[in-house]
């Protein structure tokens, strides 16, 4: 007879969270912490465009880096507005969300973005203004689609704001020191930006757009965001690029997003069952060359 083995002996995450954790939960924080450190964007669309991604950018005109900065203001601004309205209707940013145990829509919002990839596929840099703030917004309903696939109240503004700040953890940059300690430390950074702006958008709802800490809070999401923007815009930049391989880069786009707020908002629902700190250390236990 040969000897049982342990499955919790080649993981530390299951060893040590085994007596609280059920075998679903650990396998879903298993599943979030590889969406959650998953390669950079620059890498995938490296994967599809066949070339390093920081040679583009460094291709790119000058004045790009402007219209990148204006177009992702621009598109977080359309987002935030779009939550700011819909503050306290249950259900508005997403067409299914009756039921919370339901599917996020991920391909329906895939098709979409990958239609207004190829439109800007045949225009390039010049359709960026254009494309980015709907890109993103369709975007923001699947994040927010996710998130209430997780169980999030999508009434709620700290929700709202949850589902803004993932466009601000989808990415590292070499100038973002944060980025390089991984999820919790960025999410932990956002942290109080997204506390005080939370409060304001549940006191003042719509009249609180334009308040100091929605303002501060935009503002480093679209730091962050806006370098996974010139990422995609360079990826675009190749000569005749044609409308196929803009949708593709759409998808890539759209695809790297939504697999972060997968991550994201399943942490948020095992911190909700488990609290904050077991959840953390058993993140940080999970071994990740068993990915």
């Amino acid at each position: 007879m040969e000897p049982t083995t342990d499955p919790t002996a080649a993981d530390p995450a299951r060893a040590g969270a085994a007596a609280t954790f059920t075998e679903a939960d650990l396998d879903a924080l298993r599943r979030a912490r590889h969406q959650l450190e998953t390669p950079p964007l620059g890498m995938k669309l490296a994967a599809i465009v066949g070339a390093p991604v920081e040679k583009l950018i460094a291709r790119l005109p000058g004045v790009a880096n402007d219209k990148v900065i204006d177009a992702t203001q621009a598109a977080l601004r359309k987002c935030l507005g779009l939550a700011l309205k819909t503050l306290g209707r249950q259900g508005a940013l997403v067409t299914d969300a009756s039921r919370t145990s339901a599917k996020p829509s991920n391909l329906l919002h895939k098709f979409a973005v990958a239609t207004t990839g190829a439109a800007g596929g045949a225009f390039g840099l010049f359709a960026l203004p254009v494309e980015l703030p709907v890109t993103t917004t369709l975007m923001f309903r699947s994040i927010c689609d996710i998130a209430r696939s997780e169980g999030e109240d999508l009434a709620s503004a700290d929700t709202q704001l949850q589902c803004l700040t993932v466009f601000g953890m989808g990415g590292r940059s070499a100038a973002d020191d944060e980025a390089d300690f991984g999820y919790f430390i960025v999410r932990g950074a956002l942290a109080k930006a997204v506390s005080a702006a939370s409060s304001e958008m549940a006191t003042k709802g719509f009249a609180a757009h334009g308040s100091t800490a929605l303002l501060k809070l935009m503002q480093t999401v679209a730091a962050r965001f806006s370098v996974q923007v010139s990422e995609q815009v360079a990826a675009k930049s190749i000569p005749a690029i044609g409308a196929v391989l803009g949708a593709m880069v759409n998808t890539v786009f759209i695809d790297h997003f939504q697999q972060v707020a997968h991550g994201h908002f399943t942490v948020r629902r095992l911190e909700r069952r488990y609290g904050e700190a077991a959840v953390h250390a058993a993140y940080d236990a999970i071994d990740v060359s068993l990915d």
